[in-house]
This record gives C-alpha cells, structure tokens and sequence, in this order.
C-alpha cells in the first residue's frame, strides 16, 4: 500500500480519535503519522517518501513566498502613478526532462502573479515565459531556474 495513503489514514484516524476534524488538528495528524512511519519503515524500500516530502514541503514553502512577493510587486505596479509595466518574454532553458515536471514548473510560473507560461519548445528544452515587468532579463531566468526548478528537479530526483 502507498505510504503516503497510509499516512492520510493515520491522519484521519488521529482526526477521529479526538473527535476535531480541523485542518490544524487533521495537519498535526499527518505529522504524527508521519513521525510513526518512520521509525516504523524508516530503512525500508519506503524510505523515498520520507525524502520527497520534506522537498514538497520546501517547494510549498518557496511558493508561496514567491507567490507573496509577486503579489506585492504586482499591487505596486497598478497602484503606482506611472505606468510601470515593462513586459517581455524570456526564453527559459530547462534542465527537468520529464513531462510531469515541465508541467509542474510550467504551472507554478503561471500561477505566480505577472508571469505566464506561454510555450515550451518542441525539443522540451525551453520554456518562454510571459513577465509583466521585466527589467532584467537574466535576473528572470535566474529566479525560475535557481527557485521553481531547481526545487521540481529535487522533488522529481
């Protein structure tokens, strides 16, 4: 059975044995879940899960600071007296191969305010994204590739 489903049953089970089924009670559920699972399966082949959720939760955690933060510039470029949108698209070269994590970082640009996901290349080799206010073009590439990227390539590793 899928260790990641079993740690939802136990999260659910913890929600039903204190009778509150509130996300903050159901959270800490799935963290004492979690906790039992590995000292339970620790070194076994189920190891993996124990690897790639603390990098979702990193990748979570990046989001939505970047998702703040864009947020913030987005508010201040529509509340500005000037007009200080400078849009451009930047051609993004990829390192993740694989289609779920093109996707995946594809729909992370994309749902980060002034940036948009417009293509990926046919070779899947460069993705060309859409930026409200661009200034420095490198400075973008950047962001993607050493933020959202790198961390989809260590969840997908």
């Amino acid at each position: 059975m899928n260790v990641f489903f079993v740690n939802v049953l136990l999260a659910a089970a913890w929600g039903a044995l204190t009778g509150v089924f509130t996300p903050v009670n159901l959270a800490a559920g799935f963290l004492l879940g979690y906790g039992v699972l590995w000292l339970v399966l620790g070194k076994s082949d189920s190891a993996s899960y124990f690897e790639k959720l603390p990098r979702a939760l990193n990748l979570a955690r990046f989001f939505v600071w970047e998702l703040l933060l864009a947020n913030l510039r987005v508010s201040r470029n529509i509340l500005a007296p000037r007009n200080l949108l400078r849009p451009g698209i930047v051609a993004v070269p990829l390192d993740v191969t694989s289609a779920q994590e093109i996707t995946l970082l594809a729909g992370l640009v994309t749902l980060t305010p002034g940036t948009l996901s417009l293509d990926i290349s046919d070779d899947r080799r460069t993705l060309y994204v859409h930026c409200m206010h661009l200034e420095d073009a490198e400075a973008e590439k950047r962001v993607i590739k050493e933020g959202f990227e790198r961390r989809v390539k260590e969840l997908f590793a």
